[in-house]
């Protein structure tokens, strides 16, 4: 399995109303330091509907200005349908909606 097959593998996990950063992510995925390779990946995302790439934010609870399938306000919408809430400064409560295994 290469790199960004294991990044989906690990994507496909994070339950409805539940996020992961891409730290956590990349870290499950096998190397913390794959930040950054695993919002390429999700950003070249072949199976949108399989692989809930919005599911993942920053460590801090931001979304990703960059989001490949819509822009930020989709990313808000997907995640506020899965039933995961905001802070008043637009970021997702972590301590309540982090994934952990």
């Amino acid at each position: 399995m290469n790199t960004f097959e294991r990044i989906y593998e690990i994507v496909k996990q994070i339950p409805k109303g539940k996020v992961a950063s891409y730290g956590r992510v990349a870290a499950l995925a096998g190397n913390p330091a794959w930040s950054r390779v695993v919002g390429y990946a999700l950003h070249v995302n072949p199976d949108p509907d399989s692989i809930p790439c919005y599911r993942v934010v920053t460590k801090d609870g931001k979304l990703s200005e960059a989001f490949a399938f819509g822009g930020i306000n989709v990313q808000r919408e997907l995640l506020e349908k899965d039933g995961v809430e905001f802070l008043a400064d637009g970021r997702v409560d972590m301590d309540k909606f982090e994934w952990r295994l």
